[in-house]
């Protein structure tokens, strides 16, 4: 008995002492195993990648990510530099090879691959894994920017650094970006680094109340709330807009004006908003930021590429207005390049074959590329490269589907399409007084979409039904059926008419409100049958359009009352064209008064701000385009002679 209780006590014990051993409670945990600091093994890859965080003049980092193909030397280095994650677009696809681990947005990614570039991709200032503070577009060093940086700066800063830190380089950096990264080419041309030796801003927003991302010609464009939105909420984008409606249309129709959308979702909490909200007009605040204003008031320093999109859903203003700002100067001969193709925004790095149903017969994205960008690029940025011999103006003409490589844009004879009775359009000006006018009730209640319903949001995935970039060439038959837009049509044509560069919009109108919307759409109608492709027959093509908010009819700068009922003048430029309407198509023009959501909706009744219209602000209101001899509204076609 007592070696049994001795065997129990001995037994006791031993246990205890077991369950105290640090050995045993580690076998009732599982190890983690995942290791502190996990290394790629990445040998066998066609390139090298660094991530490291260059320095500007203010003590900021920014993160960049350099790409280098495995055994460059004297190479060139491309630059962006984005708002829009850089460690993301330097690795959309996990791959071996340079190529396909660019692909995505931004990079072209056959000029850089097949040309063995050094590609650099850099997060601004205050997004993503940069340092800093973020300033939507921040505006360069002057009345609106009271620091010692801004994106000149830091590209002169980042430049410097890659020279000195690759040795890899030749010591050439060429810039290119598309949209805002565009815009950030663009500053890039104030005051630039000496190793910079080019830039090709695509599709950038240059001014943001003319006719890009904010506002077109005082018009809010208020389907990019959400843009704003996650651009600015969060560093790393991580808060996503928020939607009630499958269509967008009933998303902003319900919220009433645009103020009271972003009240629903907090905007007021993002600086960006809150400047919009303070400047509804054209004042020194956008002045002061328009790129073209900027660039136009000094010499132009390094060779420049301007790529403009002929259907850019978001930016068709921008590099056009750059263009004519710079075409004039001494220097614009052998530094100023234009290239127009028939795209959406960033469709040039893309494939180029088609918008929708609107086909051009060849991948006009990968013509741009291979015979145009790349020897553009490789002349200034390869070492004893051969002078590439790409024209100043290379301009894709739509209708005959055919590239033109020009030493400048045609000139053009300023011809008016007039509106006469009969809702007909003729190069005849009216001398008939039957009919001086034609009407239409316009009801804030009911507003014309800009594309058939359901609107879906702003967006780019075309695989899920996202149709954003395709809008431009909609069919416009959706619009012509309704009795609050009026549809003026030609004959059918004989002969071609060419055109080049901007339509002006002349209208007479009047309203019975004391405000108004005024939109002018420039249209291409097939033939009733297209023989191979039927789904033309008849198919309304926009060419060019754009919408007017009529309280700016004075002063762009200052918003004031229209008069009630009395006709008055409105000219505004539509977005440039380079189109041949073809024998056995018409030429049709659409007026209305709302192109909704993208827009937001003129309550019809003047208001201080439209941001904080009223629901008993929105009135209908009759609309009237004359037509009379004294008072003809036409469209000016910048024809070129045949």
């Amino acid at each position: 008995m007592r070696k049994w209780l001795l065997s129990c006590v001995v037994m006791s014990i031993g246990l205890a002492a077991l369950a105290d051993s640090p050995k045993i409670a580690s076998a009732n945990v599982l190890q983690s195993e995942t290791p502190t600091k996990f290394v790629p093994v990445n040998t066998s890859f066609d390139y090298v990648r660094r991530e490291v965080m260059i320095p500007m003049r203010d003590g900021v980092k920014l993160q960049t990510v350099i790409i280098i193909p495995k055994g460059a030397k004297n190479a060139p280095i491309l630059l962006t530099r984005t708002p829009y994650n850089a460690k993301t677009m330097s690795s959309i696809a996990q791959s071996t090879h340079m190529g396909p681990a660019l692909f995505g947005y931004d990079n072209a990614v056959d000029v850089i691959d097949e040309g063995d570039y050094i590609r650099v991709l850099q997060d601004i200032r205050g997004k993503y894994n940069s340092e800093g503070d973020y300033v939507l577009g921040r505006p360069l060093i002057g009345p609106l920017n009271s620091t010692k940086v801004d994106h000149a700066t830091d590209t002169y800063d980042t430049v410097d650094w890659l020279v000195k830190n690759i040795p890899e380089s030749n010591g050439k950096v060429g810039i290119l970006g598309i949209s805002y990264d565009g815009l950030l080419s663009l500053m890039a041309l104030v005051n630039p680094h000496p190793a910079l030796k080019v830039a090709v801003p695509m599709n950038p927003l240059v001014d943001g109340w003319m006719g890009d991302d904010w506002f077109h010609n005082g018009a809010f464009r208020q389907q990019m709330m959400p843009y704003i939105y996650e651009q600015v909420g969060t560093r790393k984008n991580e808060e996503l807009w928020w939607t009630n409606h499958f269509d967008d249309y009933e998303v902003y129709l319900r919220a009433g004006s645009a103020g009271e959308l972003g009240h629903q979702h907090g905007l007021e909490q993002i600086g960006f908003w809150n400047k919009i909200l303070a400047h509804p007009a054209y004042d020194s605040f956008w002045q002061q930021q328009a790129l073209d204003k900027i660039l136009g008031s000094q010499p132009i320093k390094i060779p420049v590429m301007l790529v403009h999109s002929l259907w850019d859903q978001e930016d068709i203003y921008g590099d056009i207005a750059v263009y004519n700002a710079l075409k004039q100067k001494p220097d614009a001969k052998d530094k100023l390049f234009l290239v127009m193709g028939p795209w959406y925004h960033g469709q040039e790095i893309r494939e180029g074959s088609a918008i929708g149903k609107i086909k051009f017969d060849s991948d006009t994205g990968l013509y741009f590329r291979k015979h145009i960008l790349r020897p553009f690029l490789d002349q200034y940025l390869k070492d004893n490269s051969p002078k590439s011999n790409v024209a100043a103006v290379c301009a894709f003409e739509t209708g005959s589907n055919t590239w033109q490589h020009l030493s400048e844009l045609p000139a053009t004879k300023s011809t008016p399409l007039y509106f006469t009775s009969g809702m007909s359009l003729s190069f005849t000006a009216p001398k008939s007084k039957t009919g001086p006018y034609d009407e239409y009730i316009s009801d804030p209640a009911k507003p014309v979409p800009f594309r058939a319903r359901p609107v879906r949001p702003v967006g780019y995935d075309l695989h899920k039904g996202l149709t954003w970039p395709e809008w431009l060439v909609d069919d416009q038959r959706e619009a012509s059926g309704r009795t609050d837009v009026l549809t003026y049509v030609s004959d059918v044509l004989t002969s071609p008419i060419k055109i080049t560069g901007q339509p002006m919009a002349n209208i007479i109108a009047s309203t019975s409100g004391t405000d108004s919307d005024w939109v002018v759409k420039l249209i291409d109608v097939y033939p009733d049958e297209v023989a191979g492709h039927a789904e033309l027959g008849g198919y309304q093509l926009m060419i060019s359009g754009d919408i007017f908010r009529g309280r700016y009819r004075e002063s762009l700068e200052k918003a004031k009352p229209i008069a009630a009922n009395k006709p008055l003048q409105y000219r505004f430029a539509l977005p440039t064209a380079n189109h041949v309407f073809l024998p056995g198509h018409r030429i049709m023009v659409q007026v209305q008064s709302s192109w909704f959501p993208l827009y937001d909706r003129n309550p019809q009744t003047y208001v201080p701000s439209i941001f904080w219209a009223k629901p008993g602000d929105y009135r209908k209101a009759v609309q009237r385009i004359y037509h009379a001899p004294s008072q003809t509204s036409f469209i000016e076609l910048p024809l070129v002679p045949a």
